[in-house]
């Protein structure tokens, strides 16, 4: 409750009582109802009347003033100038009011300093003793008859003591009272410094992680669930190297680290999802300090540097591939001419021949072999310089119909071949080229097929995500891959698992990148692969080609020169 309400509570309060009074000693007066105004108190209905004239002065005052202490101060002070009268004007020594005076001074209390409660005791006395003594000396005429004089200083001499005990006792409780409040403001603050360390922690976007000194987790925020995939309540209370493998060496440096002042070293690792993928993060360890100033646990931070580590392998991925595309400018061409004049020279020998040379044979051979590495030439140039065709919005879904239908008659297939198509639209579209984007699929598909020789399930899922950007999900149960494989899979002639060239994913990469979009692999040997794709919206999707598009004119005219 703030001063003016209270100052407004005390003022209202003060009619009350003298209302109250007032009955009262009508009440007391006439001694049985109804009442008579025979016995009417006059002083009481004065004292009554002074007090109404006061609240409308008090409540005017509130209204123009915001000095509460002040009219707070003023208002007790005029109280005890009408008690002492009220006292005087009903038997003054003697009078039933006399306990009026320590009302005030209790309210003093509740509403002063415990300094000023003192002084307004001190003025309370001073004010009933001067009555008195001036009655009971004949300076003041006594209303209601003198008492002996011994009888009247003990009175007095009670009434002074009671005064100052009820002040004590006020003060006592003023002051517990005010402990009181200052302990619920405590309170208060601490909750409130708590609920905003948990909104903190709970907010930051990296990973936080606090353990004791043995490495038993016991906070586990939401950043750090979704980055390792685990709930909280799965790794609180088991010890921290069972989530970040080789951690106990870091937290030694560290904490040497620490008490050297030094900058904490930052680390990096892979952590495994509860699916098994390798999140790969960065990670700090510092010492969690108790209110003693010792070492009580660990506070772990990290990030998911998985997207930015991708990043960085795209950008080296990136610049051998652009080393390869310059070389491959010029010797495939290079090598196409003499090929096209043996395999001429070979067919006109072969002309020559008669059908039953032992020879024929042996130029099939040839024939067979250069027609094999003149297809391994064009798909080296498709790697190397892939041209984009006509753009057209076009239906994913329809595409990836199209190439089951295609799959399904393919020799490889088999009927435990089993293929899914999952769409949370009927009609999803992008801005892509329908050949290129057939490309893609097929090679997709044709991995998947090599990957699961005795038949398994390919799903494909194709969504638009909340950034309108299309994701398609290539997914399948095969042999899967092992991290080596995975990192250099985008390689053009990098071993797989599945033989061929070695250029189906460089290629499918490359249309990918082409058209604006991403592509991610992830997979395990024994549990299969999952290939994420993700093209621009169609609205974005003409000014990034067109900035790709430039790209490779000046990576072309760089290689020509």
């Amino acid at each position: 409750m703030d001063t003016a309400q209270k100052l407004q509570n005390l003022i209202v309060g003060r009619l009350v009582v003298s209302f109250l009074l007032l009955v009262s000693a009508w009440l007391w007066k006439s001694g049985h109802l109804p009442l008579s105004f025979d016995s009417f108190p006059q002083e009481l209905l004065f004292f009554f009347l002074i007090s109404v004239g006061l609240t409308i002065v008090y409540f005017f005052v509130l209204r123009m003033s915001s000095e509460y202490l002040w009219q707070t101060r003023i208002q007790l002070a005029v109280d005890l100038i009408l008690i002492t009268w009220l006292v005087w004007q009903t038997g003054d020594i003697g009078s039933p009011y006399v306990a009026l005076y320590m009302v005030v001074i209790s309210i003093t209390a509740l509403f002063l300093s415990p300094k000023e409660a003192l002084g307004f005791a001190i003025l309370s006395v001073l004010f009933y003793a001067s009555m008195s003594f001036a009655t009971l000396f004949g300076l003041m005429p006594s209303l209601a008859g003198l008492m002996g004089n011994l009888r009247s200083v003990q009175t007095i001499g009670f009434q002074i003591v009671a005064f100052f005990v009820v002040t004590l006792l006020s003060m006592k409780l003023a002051e517990r009272r005010a402990s009181a409040s200052e302990l619920r403001e405590a309170t208060k603050t601490l909750a409130n410094l708590k609920a905003l360390h948990e909104r903190i922690v709970q907010s930051i976007r990296s990973g936080l992680i606090t353990t004791d000194l043995q490495g038993n987790i016991y906070t586990f925020n939401p950043a750090a669930e979704e980055i390792t995939g685990y709930k909280a309540e799965e790794v609180k209370g088991k010890n921290v190297k069972e989530l970040i493998e080789g951690i106990e060496h870091n937290i030694e440096l560290s904490l040497i680290a620490s008490k050297k002042n030094e900058q904490p070293p930052r680390f990096q690792t892979d952590i495994l999802t509860p699916e098994g993928f390798a999140v790969h993060v960065g990670y700090n360890i510092a010492p969690l300090y108790s209110e003693d100033g010792e070492i009580s646990g660990l506070v772990i931070t990290f990030q998911d540097l998985t997207e930015i580590y991708a990043m960085e392998e795209s950008i080296r991925r990136k610049e051998r591939l652009a080393a390869v595309g310059r070389i491959a400018a010029g010797i495939a061409h290079e090598i196409r001419n003499p090929l096209g004049a043996i395999r001429g020279a070979i067919q006109v020998l072969q002309s020559s021949l008669p059908k039953e040379s032992s020879q024929l044979a042996l130029m099939e051979i040839i024939l067979r072999e250069s027609d094999r590495l003149n297809r391994i030439i064009t798909d080296f140039l498709a790697y190397a310089r892939p041209r984009i065709g006509n753009l057209a919005e076009t239906d994913v879904c329809q595409i990836v119909r199209d190439t089951f239908t295609l799959l399904r008659h393919s020799p490889e297939v088999t009927e435990k071949h089993i293929f899914k198509l999952t769409s949370s639209e009927e009609e999803i579209c992008v801005l892509a080229d329908p050949v290129q984007l057939k490309q893609i699929f097929w090679n997709l598909a044709q991995n998947s097929i090599k990957a699961m020789p005795n038949g398994g399930e390919i799903n494909v899922s194709v969504s638009k995500l909340v950034s309108q950007r299309v994701q398609i999900v290539f997914q399948d149960d095969g042999c899967g891959m092992s991290p080596e494989q995975v990192e250099r899979l985008f390689e053009p002639f990098s071993s797989s698992t599945t033989g061929g060239t070695g250029l189906g994913l460089s290629i499918v990469y490359q249309i990918v990148r082409d058209h604006g979009g991403t592509i991610n692999i992830r997979s395990k040997q024994g549990e299969g692969t999952t290939v994420t794709i993700e093209f621009p919206p169609i609205s974005h999707a003409s000014k990034i080609i067109g900035e790709r598009r430039i790209e490779k004119n000046i990576s072309a005219e760089t290689s020509t020169r």
